[in-house]
């Protein structure tokens, strides 16, 4: 009833309350008016031709995304192919410019390292030597104080009383004097100072020489004698000098001379095998 006016219902009340015959216009009346579902069919009409741009744009934005997304797509496998080929064709030249040196400098830093710690251990063990060394120095240079005291005591008591008795503890003293001398000596060689050493084995040869006077011992004689050649050959050729003087300590600690090496026999056999070489060598052809 929306699509009737006042007028219309007006009339027909008009007719209605006039007469029957007036029923037919009444009826038409209403057939004019009803055009109106006319106007609301237009709606729908439109409602569809609406319908078919959104349909349209939907499926164009839709396209739209998906060739957005494809592109995004082509975008990161290309990125990742990229990135893939710069590893693989730049991985050994980056190693070898870069990350080889580091390695070989990380293994030479160790190695480094491990020969530090070793050298240390090798200094603490040689410190450790130092200080024995020292130490024995120090007691054998404190023993022979003592000996050269008791030798001065002695040499005055035997200045007063010429005694055997004082005599022979006097040269067992200088002889203790000698041994101590030469161990000294020895340590002075194991540091490398040689003008100690040389001191104490001149000190400990004449200490012999002088027990050598008036007597032909030939323990003294030897042992003078191997002093006197590594007094000569400090401080040039200071382990030759060691194998002298070791040989010197071996010959009074014994208390035996060593055998004298005949040079004979030695030139003899050198000799001898030339003719028979020369002989065999005529004889085989």
């Amino acid at each position: 009833m929306k699509g009737m006016g006042k007028n219309i219902l007006a009339r027909i009340q008009t007719a209605v309350d006039a007469n029957e015959p007036k029923s037919e216009e009444i009826a038409l009346i209403p057939a004019e008016e009803e055009p109106m579902p006319l106007e609301k069919s237009q709606p729908a009409k439109e409602t569809e031709s609406d319908d078919k741009p959104a349909f349209g744009s939907r499926f164009g934005n839709a396209l739209l995304n998906f060739l957005r997304a494809l592109l995004r797509l082509i975008l990161v496998i290309l990125l990742i192919g990229g990135v893939g080929a710069a590893i693989y064709f730049g991985y050994p030249l980056l190693r070898e410019r870069f990350i080889a040196p580091v390695e070989q400098n990380t293994a030479r830093v160790t190695e480094l390292e491990n020969e530090v710690a070793d050298l240390k251990i090798q200094l603490s063990e040689i410190n450790q030597r130092v200080d024995k060394m020292n130490a024995s120095i120090e007691a054998h240079t404190a023993t022979l104080e003592k000996l050269e005291a008791m030798q001065l005591t002695l040499e005055t008591q035997l200045k007063e009383n010429n005694d055997e008795s004082l005599l022979r503890l006097k040269q067992e003293v200088m002889m203790t004097r000698v041994l101590d001398t030469l161990a000294r000596a020895r340590l002075y060689l194991a540091q490398s100072n040689f003008g100690l050493a040389k001191e104490d084995i001149q000190s400990a040869r004449d200490l012999l020489a002088e027990l050598k006077t008036g007597s032909s011992d030939e323990v003294l004689t030897q042992a003078i004698a191997h002093l006197d050649l590594a007094l000569g050959n400090l401080p040039a050729f200071p382990v030759v000098a060691s194998g002298d003087l070791d040989i010197a300590w071996q010959i009074l600690m014994t208390g035996q001379a060593a055998a004298t090496a005949t040079p004979e026999p030695t030139s003899t056999f050198t000799t001898t095998p030339e003719p028979a070489l020369e002989s065999t060598a005529t004889v085989t052809p």
